[in-house]
């Protein structure tokens, strides 16, 4: 059942990027932006992850948090990070906790071939924990500095 505006963040914990395990209903307190790509080093994912890190400190200064999530390992994600420069943490979802949680996986179709994939998503959490904003099927371009706006605007 997808996220309804008002919904609780899940509760769950995921592994991160910095060796650590990151608890998603443990950012109560401060807006916090979830968003989900297909795959670490595929050209709209990288934009993606380069637009986020740019307003990293944009976002940090407006008071939010900003997590990144694909199913990639933990190694993929630290590489990436690093080629990258991605300053916020990417979590793994191998098991697909998160994904399903946030209906994140979607029927996708290439060269006529259905497949189950991530949804490039975002959602936007307030402070008191509930969704305040979603983006489905995202568009890479400008999509970072909408989140953004959004985030100042709550």
């Amino acid at each position: 059942m997808p996220l309804k505006i008002g919904d609780k963040i899940p509760d769950l914990t995921l592994p991160a990027t910095g060796g650590k395990d990151v608890r998603l209903a443990g950012f109560r307190g401060k807006p916090l932006v979830v968003y989900f790509y297909p795959k670490d080093n595929t050209p709209g994912c990288t934009q993606e992850g380069i637009d986020f890190r740019d307003l990293h400190k944009e976002f940090r200064k407006a008071g939010a948090e900003l997590l990144g999530v694909s199913r990639d390992s933990i190694r993929s994600h630290e590489n990436f990070a690093a080629k990258y420069k991605i300053t916020f943490p990417l979590l793994s979802d191998g098991e697909e906790a998160a994904c399903k949680a946030f209906s994140a996986i979607v029927e996708k179709s290439l060269y006529g071939r259905k497949y189950m994939g991530v949804d490039r998503s975002t959602f936007l959490f307030g402070a008191d924990g509930k969704l305040k904003q979603q983006w489905r099927a995202v568009k890479v371009k400008g999509h970072a500095a909408e989140v953004l706006e959004a985030v100042k605007s709550l």
